[in-house]
């Protein structure tokens, strides 16, 4: 299986969560989208214990099973896809957001999330959400 993650999920990796350590144990590969670490890292930077979560990262950015996500011109184009059709929904999610949901689109991976956000995504569109 391949799993992209968003921050939530990331940062319940940290917190020790059963269901997200057993993904981490059963992935194929993990994709971490450059705009979820961006979101970890200013997260780190408001907090107290920005060395100690820096190296978290790294190491785990360092696991060979990982690997960070750039959007090109198809993520754009499905980032486009998906922004209008939540918004003839009803709907937004954050740009950050719809990067990371282009991206798992783009891979063809499970998005793994904590955020019910992500549950307005088409039905079409693979995602795990979980609870804490």
């Amino acid at each position: 299986m391949y799993y992209v993650f968003d921050t939530t999920a990331y940062s319940e990796i940290d917190r020790g969560h059963l269901e997200m350590a057993k993904l981490v144990v059963s992935a194929d590969e993990i994709l971490m989208p450059q705009m979820t670490i961006a979101e970890l890292r200013y997260g780190f930077a408001l907090g107290s214990r920005t060395l100690e979560n820096e190296k978290l990262l790294a190491r785990f950015l360092a696991n060979t099973k990982v690997r960070v996500l750039f959007p090109d011109s198809i993520t754009t184009d499905l980032y486009v896809e998906l922004a209008a059709w939540l918004k003839k929904q009803g709907r937004q999610l954050s740009h950050h957001d719809l990067w990371i949901a282009a991206l798992s689109t783009q891979y063809d991976a499970t998005l793994v999330s904590f955020d019910n956000d992500f549950s307005y995504l088409p039905k079409t569109s693979k995602r795990l959400l979980l609870k804490p």
